[in-house]
């Protein structure tokens, strides 16, 4: 069944940060209405907020982004937080907007979801194959969620709800504080702040061997838009690029585009993360006609000129 766009009331939850904010303009671009709620405004953890976001914007479908996220470092200091607050924010954005009569919600989920060592390529069939990597566990298993609440409110009320599971995402607006950004706005920031300094090199974690795979904001707003419109099941969809690349090689890629030619220097005793991450990304071209069309050299070189140009 085709969800139309054009004339519908949205509400988009996390639509002023980094993803939302495309997903946003793409919406607004096809005529529909859209509410975004602030956090000071609504504190999507405390149920009685999320009861009167839905009654002050009486949406038709809902979009579910906002989340209290992180790199590594964050994800240590603060694996309760993490795992409540996301927890807490899924249950509640998806309990009630069925009670309250919305006809769908699309709901992002998380890499890192997926078991700490499975299978490369990730296949969402696998996604319950084992514990995730422990770093991000807290909030990987409260993202999760979302797709046992899916499938359960599917299963015993007809509530049309889907979770789609992005691999790590780039672009300009990405969040760049290096406390608690992900792995390219730190490097582009670190290795920024090297050239300016005339450094000769650059420390980072671990030992660079583990590989990612990134997925360019933009083709991500319109996965989600595809979901949208496309994709009425509890059945998880991965959104990649399908394209792998080590930490190490990826550190001088964006060196060899920010004309950094010193060192990096690895911590091997810092953890490293999830050995591996690139997904199987069959479902989402079969389901909802949809794949990345943003090389990720073309990407990166956006991402960094939009940094450079931030004051």
């Amino acid at each position: 069944m085709t969800t139309p766009i054009t004339g519908r009331r949205f509400l988009v939850t996390g639509g002023a940060g980094f993803l939302g904010s495309y997903i946003v303009e793409r919406l607004k671009a096809r005529g529909a209405t859209v509410f975004v709620p602030r956090s000071r405004d609504y504190d999507l953890v405390d149920r009685e907020a999320v009861r009167r976001v839905l009654a002050d914007s009486r949406p038709e479908v809902v979009i579910h982004l906002a989340s209290k996220v992180g790199g590594i470092g964050a994800n240590r200091k603060n694996p309760a937080r993490f795992f409540y607050e996301n927890l807490m924010m899924g249950a509640q954005v998806i309990h009630e907007s069925w009670a309250a009569g919305v006809a769908k919600v699309v709901a992002a989920g998380t890499i890192c979801a997926y078991p700490k060592f499975a299978k490369a390529p990730f296949r969402e069939e696998e996604i319950w194959d084992g514990y995730p990597e422990e770093t991000n566990a807290p909030y990987g298993l409260a993202k999760k969620m979302l797709l046992v609440q899916s499938e359960a409110y599917r299963a015993q009320y007809g509530f049309n709800s889907s979770v789609l599971f992005p691999v790590n995402l780039y672009g300009p607006r990405d969040n760049f504080d290096l406390e608690t950004s992900h792995v390219i706005p730190a490097l582009i920031r670190k290795i920024g702040a090297a050239v300016a300094a005339r450094a000769g090199e650059v420390q980072l974690w671990g030992d660079g061997t583990p590989t990612r795979e990134f997925l360019y904001v933009e083709d991500a707003a319109d996965g989600f838009i595809a979901a949208v419109e496309r994709y009425d099941s509890s059945e998880p969809v991965n959104l990649g690029s399908g394209t792998e690349i080590s930490i190490r090689a990826l550190a001088e890629l964006i060196a060899k585009e920010m004309g950094f030619s010193g060192r990096f220097v690895f911590d091997p005793s810092q953890p490293n993360g999830q050995p591996r991450r690139v997904l199987d990304v069959s479902r989402a071209r079969e389901r909802l006609g949809w794949a990345s069309h943003t090389s990720f050299q073309d990407g990166l070189r956006r991402t960094i000129e939009w940094w450079k140009s931030q004051p």
